[in-house]
């Protein structure tokens, strides 16, 4: 397909690199010329340096020819009118970033008159995705499939865990658990294992579960189960303002530090429940006055990403929290996995995963069965949830006889809200959705997995 890109930012340049890679024709549009210079030439993908909300430059661009526009730059009425145009010059679909919470509340009427495909709100995303991991606080990551069903978690095995040197083909019958291991990281690698592998301490696996069982194996294997009951948060800004209203709703206590004395009262009149903190969250007498060491979890995020990691770095060493650190440049990557600093949540990624989705929904012809799309492991994993039609060839045919391409799990099945764990006698009925986990990209439909 032909896809034009208004933005040229941290999702702008994670939605170039991930479609290009995928066969789009791709263009991107900035008013900076250098950052479009720099996305063509490492891409190689087509450059136009301008204002993308103006007629000339999209026809510039190719807005007549393009089957979608994304319009991601850091301004939200930019973004709408960029679709707008789009919309009006050459009737593409068209997909806006919106961050402002009043314009999100309105986002149904948005889609409607703007003629908008999709809206998305990065921050409302990532409040989504830490509420869920105050949630659980032992998991690194956590991923919902089947309407909240189902759950792909994160987990890293300590030193002392029962699950140090055990086979995966013996977790299942020595703790009578429904989940299943999908993905190992060790190290540098990333493994689809099977029943052979054997975990080791350190090891970060990724496991399947029915949303209601976790707990359940989480105590079995010794980890704590408990959703904290209290949470601190270094910065005011939007994703503090979605996080807290979601942790409120789940009874916990949300204390919010921020030095700017405006937004603190803003805060404290759209969050009466919330204690607001007027002050420098950088600072260590500040924190440990508002009682960090006793803190139950500690979510960093300031503006800065050296200003968050540090952070993390200091609630850690101070205190049992669950810490979780929000980061937006990608060129942290080798420096944070050598570090102890909890999850980590990349907005950048989150929003790239829903527009990727939405971008393969379109390119496949014979109408996509893709319902959800994660990328794990730092993109090197994709988990992908398929919605089961009548015309597909994999219908009541036993797992064990499909001939599938390498390094693809089938890791759950819901027919009908009932959710199991596929063994190889397990079919595949219309209707279902099936969870499908894969090193492979580029999947568009649940045929895509057959050899």
């Amino acid at each position: 397909m032909k896809i034009v890109i208004v933005g040229c930012g941290n999702v702008g340049t994670a939605l170039a690199e991930q479609l290009s890679k995928e066969g789009h024709s791709i263009t991107v549009v900035d008013e900076k010329e250098e950052l479009v210079n720099s996305l063509s030439n490492t891409y190689d993908i087509m450059g136009f340096a301008g204002n993308g909300a103006v007629y000339s430059v999209q026809q510039e661009a190719g807005i007549r020819e393009a089957d979608l526009l994304i319009a991601v730059t850091g301004q939200d009425e930019l973004n709408l009118l960029c679709c707008l145009i789009a919309r009006k010059a050459g009737g593409c679909h068209t997909i806006a970033r919106v961050r402002n919470p009043m314009y999100y509340k309105e986002s149904a009427y948005l889609k409607e008159e703007l003629g908008l495909s999709l809206v998305i709100n990065p921050e409302f995303a990532v409040a989504t995705e830490i509420a869920r991991l105050l949630k659980f606080p032992s998991a690194l990551k956590i991923d919902s499939f089947a309407k909240g069903r189902v759950e792909l978690v994160k987990y890293r095995i300590g030193e002392q865990s029962v699950l140090c040197d055990m086979q995966l083909k013996d977790v299942g019958s020595r703790f009578k658990s429904d989940v299943l291991i999908c993905v190992v990281e060790r190290g540098e690698n990333v493994y689809i294992p099977d029943g052979n592998f054997q975990l080791k301490a350190g090891d970060a696996l990724t496991f399947a579960a029915a949303s209601s069982k976790i707990a359940a194996f989480f105590k079995k294997i010794g980890v704590p189960t408990a959703r904290v009951k209290d949470t601190m948060i270094v910065g005011g800004g939007e994703t503090s303002y979605y996080l807290a209203s979601q942790l409120a709703d789940m009874g916990i206590k949300v204390k919010i530090i921020d030095k700017s004395r405006a937004r603190c009262e803003e805060l404290s009149e759209l969050l009466p429940e919330a204690m607001i903190i007027c002050g420098d969250g950088t600072e260590r007498a500040v924190l440990m006055e508002e009682g960090l060491a006793l803190a139950e979890s500690f979510v960093s995020m300031t503006n800065f990403d050296e200003e968050n990691i540090m952070l993390s770095l200091f609630a850690k060493s101070l205190s049992q929290a669950k810490v979780i650190t929000r980061v937006h440049r990608i060129s942290y990557d080798e420096i944070i996995d050598s570090m102890d600093l909890g999850s980590i949540v990349y907005p950048r990624n989150i929003t790239a995963e829903t527009i990727i989705k939405y971008v393969r929904a379109m390119h496949n012809s014979i109408g996509s069965n893709i319902e959800t799309l994660y990328r794990l492991n730092d993109n090197r994993v994709e988990a992908l949830e398929f919605l089961i039609r009548e015309d597909c060839p994999l219908v009541g045919i036993p797992l064990q006889e499909l001939k599938l391409k390498k390094n693809i799990l089938v890791c759950s099945i819901n027919h009908r809200g009932s959710i199991s764990t596929p063994g190889g006698q397990s079919r595949i009925q219309v209707g279902d959705t099936v969870v499908v986990v894969t090193t492979q990209s580029g999947f568009n439909d649940i045929r895509d997995i057959l050899e």
